[in-house]
């Protein structure tokens, strides 16, 4: 190989249209922007969701529903995945800062039990919130159940 021989990959070089580059290029004048208007001025960049005048997207929609910013949100697990996390994680006790230890929920998340499933191991809990079927079934088990 020398440098005579080198050449770029195909594809990767293209050369675009020169415009605005006097009339002989075939797109001197206007510069393909058309006569006037806010468009063909220098400096003219279009504002994001900018739609020239009409009536934007975001007024044209109707609003719909609203936000409780007092909902509290939870992480939720059922009866039925609690036996698997302990044998997956050996978890001694079920509680935000080992599931969190393990990955399972961020630092800040809530922990609410739901009683959907089985559960046979005896492990103690402490949650922020538990349904009654999931508090009469870990005590069934011989579990204890803390709301913290």
């Amino acid at each position: 190989m020398q440098l005579h021989n080198l050449k770029p990959a195909a594809g990767s070089t293209k050369k675009g249209k020169r415009i605005g580059r006097g009339e002989g290029s075939g797109h001197g004048g206007t510069a393909t922007k058309g006569n006037k208007g806010q468009q063909a001025r220098t400096g003219y960049s279009a504002k994001r969701g900018h739609e020239g005048g009409q009536m934007p997207i975001q007024r044209r929609m109707p609003k719909r529903g609203f936000k409780n910013h007092f909902r509290v949100e939870y992480k939720v697990f059922n009866l039925g995945q609690v036996d698997m996390f302990v044998e997956k994680y050996s978890l001694t006790e079920f509680t935000p800062d080992t599931l969190y230890v393990n990955g399972l929920i961020n630092r800040t998340d809530l922990v609410k039990v739901l009683g959907n499933g089985e559960i046979k191991s005896s492990i103690p809990f402490k949650v922020n919130a538990a349904s009654a079927k999931a508090k009469e079934a870990i005590a069934a088990a011989g579990g204890t159940i803390e709301i913290i």
